[in-house]
């Protein structure tokens, strides 16, 4: 026994290890990032991809790219289209998924099979585009919200937690003379805060990254998506992305910037807002569907 004991000690360091050393993988590069666009533009340049400590301490990076006329303006777009349209995304997906789970609905299993069919055949860009243009969606905002109100698979998961809730307690609330939305926002859904807080945070990730369709359907600089704008200067290498930076500097120091150090400024200011998300939600990852569920 006390061999045994030993030998799960020696494999649970083992584990830890290796977690450790994936966890690095991971960790390291984006602490380089940080650290890189943190650094003096001077030294910066000669910072390898190993180093997490800044060289030199300056702000520079995030004064010129938070002086973009272009940025700030995207970054509040991306709220809009992340908090407005994760807010449809789970208000569709939550009365779907109580409907679909509902014992005696007619035409489950050909509803089921037609959601699947679209889910793994997708039409498309193309069918989408027409849609969004003869809706007279092009140009706006909305395009992009209500393109994608619900995804099937996290339906699927949706559904699973619903059907996770004990049938006793909706018939317990319909003896009690609830109705379905009575049932669905007292009984169920607070015993499915971990689905429902899980993929709210899945939803709110796709929409905060959107940079696919907000490219298509919007042409307006002033209303697309900060992901957008990531794109052109990070991905594109579009300089003029940071017009609007000459009142902060003159061209001579613009010039002097380390413009890889700017990128990885844009980029922490992209992540941030999912940063701050996720310990909101990590709390509800370990929670099972019966979490405050009936008390004796």
């Amino acid at each position: 026994m006390k061999r045994k004991t030993q030998a799960l000690g020696v494999f649970q360091w083992l584990l830890m290890i290796l977690l450790f050393l994936v966890t690095l993988t991971m960790l390291v590069p984006l602490l380089h990032i940080l650290a890189r666009s943190l650094s003096d533009p001077l030294q910066s340049v000669g910072m390898g991809g190993l180093e997490i400590l800044p060289r030199g301490f300056s702000l520079i990076n995030y004064q010129v790219i938070l002086s973009n006329k272009n940025l700030v303006p995207s970054i509040f777009n991306s709220l809009f289209i992340t908090l407005v349209g994760t807010l449809i995304n789970m208000f569709l997906t939550i009365l779907a998924a109580y409907t679909l789970t509902r014992p005696g609905l007619v035409g489950k299993k050909v509803l089921m099979v037609f959601f699947i069919v679209m889910m793994l055949f997708d039409p498309g860009i193309v069918p989408e585009y027409m849609v969004i243009r003869s809706l007279n969606l092009m140009g706006s905002q909305w395009s992009v919200i209500l393109g994608q109100a619900v995804n099937v698979y996290y339906l699927i998961i949706m559904m699973r937690y619903f059907q996770a809730v004990p049938a006793d307690l909706s018939d317990a609330a319909k003896i009690d003379g609830a109705g379905h939305m009575r049932t669905l926002f007292s009984v169920i859904a607070p015993l499915s805060q971990a689905g429902i807080a899980t993929l709210t945070m899945f939803y709110g990730v796709v929409r905060w990254n959107e940079y696919y369709r907000a490219g298509i359907y919007i042409s307006s600089i002033s209303k697309v998506p900060l992901q957008v704008i990531l794109r052109k200067f990070i991905v594109d290498g579009d300089i003029t992305t940071l017009v609007g930076t000459q009142n902060l500097m003159d061209y001579n120091a613009l010039a002097q910037l380390d413009f890889t150090a700017l990128q990885y400024a844009t980029i922490i200011v992209a992540i941030i807002p999912i940063l701050l998300i996720y310990p909101l939600v990590l709390k509800f990852y370990t929670k099972d569907a019966m979490a405050g569920g009936v008390k004796g």
